[in-house]
């Protein structure tokens, strides 16, 4: 299994530049980690992957395929138990099975045939139908995990800055004020194509949130500025499918974002 679970130095360096050079005890440690967490939950590991903050195993349990995904920041993993608990009514978002959120581990369902929807297309209706259903009532409590959405839209402008990407002081001043001025509902936060799988019977299922509380008219951005006409018309349609959508709000989303 230690081959398997071993941090490749490509990760490793993206790592690094996401959570400094301490981050090579965390890539050390791992496969104990891994190990340790396998044996708690009954697990057989086998391949890996992840983004740019997680390490992402597919595991076999029982006769049920299940991924343990670990970050070497808890916080990280402790708001994407609490966000999953908010959804856990909603079979368009990937359930959580169980947490170590001490660890930063989380083992979460399978989802099939959990082909991305930047891979296989998509339309407005199923995305309405999905932005509908993430919008649960939910409010933040006092024992929120989850920050403000204005800490999500700072991190993104930094993120293309750090990518070299050109950032407009105006665009980020918008960003944060409409954060700054909009409802207060549960955001996924990192809502596209590609964090979007196909699910039983072709629903959409929501992964890898990156959850606040704030607007939740951002996570419609991704679906505007790449879909097909323009993205007034792409607006107009969404609004009219997903009761609460500012058509206002959400173009001025898009013009801050455009580009990140």
């Amino acid at each position: 299994m230690e081959e398997l679970v071993r941090v490749p130095p490509e990760v490793r360096e993206r790592f690094a530049v996401r959570f400094g050079a301490s981050v090579v005890d965390w890539c050390d440690e791992l496969p104990s980690l891994v190990g340790g967490l396998a044996g708690h939950w009954g697990l057989e590991v086998v391949p890996a992957g992840g983004g740019g903050t997680s390490r992402v195993f597919r595991c076999v349990r029982g006769d049920e395929a299940v991924w343990l995904k670990l970050t070497p920041e808890p916080a990280i993993a402790r708001e994407e138990a609490e966000a999953l608990d908010h959804w856990a009514a909603t079979p368009s978002v990937v359930p959580l099975l169980a947490a170590d959120l001490s660890a930063g581990a989380l083992l979460l369902a399978d989802v099939r045939p959990g082909t991305t929807l930047r891979r296989l297309g998509w339309n407005l209706p199923e995305v309405a139908a999905l932005l509908r259903d993430l919008r649960v009532p939910a409010a933040p409590g006092a024992g929120s995990a989850l920050r403000p959405l204005a800490d999500r839209v700072g991190f993104v402008f930094d993120l293309a800055e750090r990518r070299g990407r050109p950032v407009s002081a105006a665009r980020r001043a918008a960003a944060l004020e409409l954060a700054a001025t909009g409802p207060v509902a549960l955001v996924h936060g990192d809502l596209h194509p590609s964090n979007v799988l196909a699910g039983p019977g072709g629903r959409p299922v929501a992964i890898d949130p990156r959850p606040s509380w704030g607007d939740p008219d951002f996570d419609a951005v991704d679906w505007v500025l790449t879909g097909p006409g323009t993205p007034e018309r792409r607006i107009a349609d969404l609004a009219a499918l997903v009761p609460g959508l500012s058509p206002d709000r959400l173009l001025a989303w898009c013009r801050a974002l455009d580009g990140l």
